[in-house]
């Protein structure tokens, strides 16, 4: 077998696992856009609160001061989440964001989370 043959050969083989997929799949980053109430007041009774964005996986989830909070998925773009009225005991600013869990396995994907977007509490 000559050298250009070889060379042939491997360049083969290096394309074929190439393309194999040994490259990790990637999981959409959200984004947030509002948040519908923006504020509560301190002290309040839960409620709920619209978070409206782009990218959001069908297992997103909406973490309220870095708590997972219960969340359902209305569609790509709308989350609702309830918050609980011990979440917004204190004034201030509490950061919300949104995480598209990864998948599992040897090549599943890796969790990703939105940029903060912080709500008030009066």
């Amino acid at each position: 077998m000559n050298t250009t043959s070889k060379t042939l050969i491997l360049a083969l083989l290096l394309a074929a696992g190439v393309a194999c997929g040994y490259s990790k799949p990637k999981t959409t980053m959200p984004a947030i856009s509002q948040l519908n109430p923006g504020t509560a007041t301190a002290g309040g009774a839960q409620f709920q609160l619209e978070v409206d964005g782009t990218n959001f996986a069908a297992n997103a989830i909406v973490y309220f001061n870095g708590v997972a909070e219960p969340t359902t998925v209305v569609s790509a773009s709308k989350l609702e989440a309830m918050i609980p009225a011990s979440a917004i005991m204190n004034a201030g600013m509490v950061p919300v964001t949104v995480t598209n869990p990864g998948t599992g396995g040897m090549y599943g994907t890796g969790s990703v989370t939105s940029a903060p977007m912080n709500f008030t509490v009066n």
